[in-house]
């Protein structure tokens, strides 16, 4: 089946939204990319069985963004179909001492809304940007705290449509990395958290997203980290020794504030952030034998 049949018949079908040649820099933090052939804003449960069913019969390629916060697009666009989860995975709620969250839901929101009820464990992931399930995914956090840490049980549909729950501890968590079944989308999760002291709780996130702020460029687009950190190193610390701080292509340049990001001063385009990656990568490589492994994903053909 071609995009345009595939397109007619999700039209006719989702109840959520669905859209042609739309431009990816409007759905990633580095606000680049040109447009995937489809965008798919999954609204329910039956519309995310329905897509990915129809995609699949049609052969068209897919992906699952959400807030496109660790991506980098092609300028060129991706030819596929982009997947968005919409309104049913974007609620969140506490029952039982679990705060159930949908894998749609901002983590930001689900941060603040845990301070607000006084419920503990969450403090470590204030500040970091994208979605529930873009942060499973990637099993974010920081050196000593991370998300896979506090997850309970994850709820992931499978290729074929079924709904199949894992528990946390049975997941392979590693460094920037989660073992999920191949094809899986990850749909809910339910976090360990528990009651504690608002000022404590604030305290917390208070010191974190101080820290954050000291450390990251705030105020331009980008996307987090560009490498992960290689064992017993710093990325960042690489980069800056090797005279990259602030390099620049185009309207891209390597952060003044931290040698780990790429950051966009307007109108940069993938080729440029990619010419940055690429040279602290060689050069990182050449001078201290260390080969930095990207920590952003990329969606799209950068040929």
């Amino acid at each position: 089946m071609s995009v345009a049949k595939a397109f007619s018949q999700l039209s006719k079908q989702l109840t959520g939204v669905v859209k042609r040649d739309e431009p990816l820099a409007r759905y990633t933090t580095y606000r680049i990319g040109g447009p995937a052939d489809m965008l798919i804003i999954a609204d329910t449960l039956a519309d995310l069985r329905a897509a990915t069913g129809i995609l699949d019969v049609s052969q068209i390629e897919w992906t699952v963004l959400g807030k496109g916060s660790n991506i980098l697009a092609a300028d060129a666009g991706y030819r596929g179909a982009v997947i968005i989860l919409g309104r049913d995975f974007r609620k969140h709620f506490v029952r039982e001492g679990q705060l159930i969250t949908g894998a749609g839901a901002i983590l930001a929101h689900v941060v603040q809304d845990a301070y607000a009820a006084g419920l503990s464990g969450l403090e470590f992931a204030v500040g970091i940007p994208g979605t529930v399930g873009g942060a499973l995914a990637m099993n974010a956090g920081t050196a000593d705290d991370w998300i896979g840490s506090v997850v309970s049980t994850m709820t992931v549909l499978q290729p074929g449509g079924e709904l199949v729950g894992m528990r946390g501890h049975e997941i392979a968590w590693g460094y920037r990395t989660v073992g999920m079944p191949v094809g899986g989308i990850t749909v809910e999760c339910s976090l360990r958290v528990e009651e504690g002291d608002v000022l404590s709780i604030r305290r917390r996130m208070d010191s974190a997203l101080t820290r954050r702020k000291r450390t990251q460029p705030i105020g331009l687009p980008c996307a987090g980290s560009v490498f992960r950190n290689p064992e017993g190193d710093s990325a960042g610390r690489l980069i800056e020794s090797v005279g990259l701080k602030g390099a620049r292509s185009g309207q891209a340049s390597i952060s003044e504030v931290h040698a780990n990001f790429i950051v966009n001063h307007g109108g940069a385009t993938a080729k440029d952030v990619l010419r940055l990656l690429h040279d602290a990568r060689d050069t990182v490589l050449d001078r201290h034998g260390v080969e930095l492994k990207p920590e952003i994903k990329f969606l799209g053909s950068f040929q």
